[in-house]
């Protein structure tokens, strides 16, 4: 049997991610949007967000979109970042000196899942799942969850 608002997400981030973008008035604006989560979901869910937006900003040559997702039941948030670019994200090496490269580590980490999809037109989108509770094995319930 299948609840109604099962795997049912709300968009409730939806934004243009350009070159001049203030990545902390941005995490504001997501946090804001996420105040029913708990704060260390809310956490982990602003480090992704800042994580595949600035890998926008460093290595791609167009803007691109954020959007962020949240599911009740179970307790998730998918982030999706659009870009222009078909080059796929590394896990620890960086085009931009042996002190960066790690931010897909980073994702892989506070993730449940994550990876990559064309985009018809051209591009990708990046995206990754941050569930709150126990993930797989018990998810807990959406609002307020520390």
């Amino acid at each position: 049997m299948t609840i109604a608002d099962e795997h049912a997400r709300s968009l409730v981030v939806d934004l243009p991610v350009e070159n001049d973008l203030d990545v902390p008035v941005l995490r504001r604006q997501v946090d804001d949007a996420l105040q029913g989560l708990g704060e260390d979901h809310r956490y982990d869910v602003l480090l992704v967000v800042t994580e595949l937006v600035s890998n926008v900003l460093d290595h791609t040559s167009g803007g691109g979109r954020l959007r962020v997702l949240r599911g009740r039941n179970p307790c998730q948030v998918l982030v999706e970042v659009d870009d222009t670019s078909t080059a796929q994200p590394r896990h620890g090496r960086s085009r931009l000196g042996p002190d960066r490269g790690r931010g897909m580590v980073v994702v892989g980490s506070v993730s449940a899942n994550w990876g990559t999809r064309s985009r018809p037109e051209s591009g990708k989108t990046v995206f990754a799942v941050i569930r709150c509770g126990d993930g797989e094995k018990s998810p807990a319930p959406c609002d307020r969850v520390s």
